[in-house]
């Protein structure tokens, strides 16, 4: 079945992408697939106005929940961490003091929001220069394909 949507093959690049258009209704900065440390690689890593960093972990099925414990890795990274599942998702099996999204590739809606586990000053201000760092070369690449 085509659903418009080549470019996006993966189920979770699908959600990664209505997540970030939630992101973006809620005036947050998101980069999908960002990596905030050698050796880990998020889903979506939003910069919210306030300042916070938030990472949303997308998860289309049990199978792909249950194989990945990289997961709590991530947690010392943000100030909120995220689910982001489909409807049919058995949310169930998530945390219960994290955050959950549910999505698909053209939206998504906020469902709990975590509380707060702020971040250490000198970390935040790593990450912020290397989202905006990120972000700029992204842009720029597709400004300038040739030049990148």
């Amino acid at each position: 079945m085509d659903d418009g949507l080549p470019d996006l093959p993966l189920p979770g690049q699908r959600l990664a992408r209505g997540v970030a258009r939630l992101m973006r209704e809620m005036n947050h900065a998101a980069l999908m697939e960002f990596v905030p440390a050698p050796g880990l690689r998020v889903d979506v890593m939003a910069l919210t106005a306030s300042g916070e960093v938030w990472i949303v972990e997308c998860k289309s099925c049990r199978a792909d929940f249950t194989a990945d414990r990289k997961w709590q890795g991530y947690l010392e990274w943000c100030d909120r961490f995220f689910w982001a599942t489909d409807c049919d998702f058995p949310t169930d099996l998530l945390p219960p003091d994290s955050g959950l999204i549910v999505a698909d590739a053209f939206a998504a809606e906020l469902v709990r929001m975590p509380e707060p586990a702020k971040l250490a000053p000198a970390r935040r201000n790593r990450l912020m220069r290397d989202f905006a760092r990120c972000a700029a070369w992204r842009v720029q690449a597709l400004t300038d394909p040739g030049g990148a």
